[in-house]
């Protein structure tokens, strides 16, 4: 394959999902080093998206392991005008009695469970994604009430992603995917306490140390392959320690957003590690 998988920046799409822990700031800013040119882009905790759709690359491989979310990248992939005519009906019903009468069923349908998914994310508090010990999704209605924006359609968002292999399986399974001329861009749960934010209880929980040890050594076999590697994470010593040697470092700056109160939120560091972009 030819090195002509390069990013199309001037093509950047906004996500459709709003995600905790997501990365709309960086793909905003100038702080992600990019390769000028990749064969695939690969990304194994694919949350909201927004390097993707940032980037969009030509040819890509994105997975995550929350079986709801990789179905909803299927449909808006697949079937967009069905999803934005189904999320227009919960759009006309969306009050605080139809948002726990969602949050509680179960559709089997794809197309329904994605169009659930689209809209919890939507109205739940500050779009984060928690499920109970049975699996059941029980975060409480949030203070957003649009639901679909007058103007959107999911057709851009389709056409990016036509061209994706979207699955759902664990990290190191993509991850090992990688050689040479490949770009993977990884940002998995923050495990360990960072800057005190409030949300790493919940993380633990989903994205133990043992995992951070399992994707270091996934990182440092591609990296061993010769692909170009992006991993964003905590911005502490022993998630430095984990990367020394394996690749470089480079701190963040950004605004904490995880606070439930604004006046709680300040500046705060993550951590860049990086290897093989030239």
């Amino acid at each position: 394959m030819s090195r002509g998988a390069s990013a199309c920046r001037d093509e950047a799409i906004e996500p459709f999902l709003k995600w905790a822990g997501g990365k709309r700031w960086l793909a905003a800013s100038d702080a992600l080093p990019i390769p000028e040119q990749y064969d695939r882009y690969l990304e194994p905790f694919l949350g909201g998206g927004a390097i993707f759709f940032r980037l969009r690359p030509s040819v890509a491989v994105i997975s995550d392991l929350n079986e709801e979310l990789v179905q909803l990248y299927k449909i808006v992939r697949d079937r967009p005008d069905e999803l934005r005519a189904e999320l227009a009906h919960h759009n006309a019903l969306h009050c605080k009695e139809h948002y726990y009468a969602v949050r509680a069923s179960k559709p089997e349908d794809p197309l329904g469970r994605a169009v659930r998914t689209l809209y919890l994310n939507r109205t739940c508090w500050n779009g984060l994604y928690r499920v109970n010990l049975k699996g059941e999704f029980n975060v409480p209605i949030g203070t957003k009430d649009t639901v679909l924006f007058a103007d959107e359609n999911f057709i851009k968002a389709s056409e990016a992603l036509a061209s994706a292999e979207i699955a759902c399986r664990d990290f190191e399974q993509t991850i090992d995917l990688a050689k040479e001329g490949d770009f993977v861009f990884i940002d998995p749960p923050y495990t360990v306490q960072h800057n005190f934010n409030g949300f790493v209880k919940y993380n633990e929980k989903i994205f133990s140390w043992a995992d951070q040890i399992r994707l270091k050594d996934s990182v440092k076999r591609a990296v061993s392959r010769g692909a170009g590697v992006v991993v964003t994470n905590a911005d502490h010593e022993t998630v430095r320690d984990l990367y020394r040697g394996v690749c470089d470092y480079r701190p963040l700056s950004r605004a904490s957003v995880l606070a439930g109160k604004s006046d709680r939120r300040g500046p705060t560091t993550e951590a860049l590690f990086f290897a093989n972009l030239s």
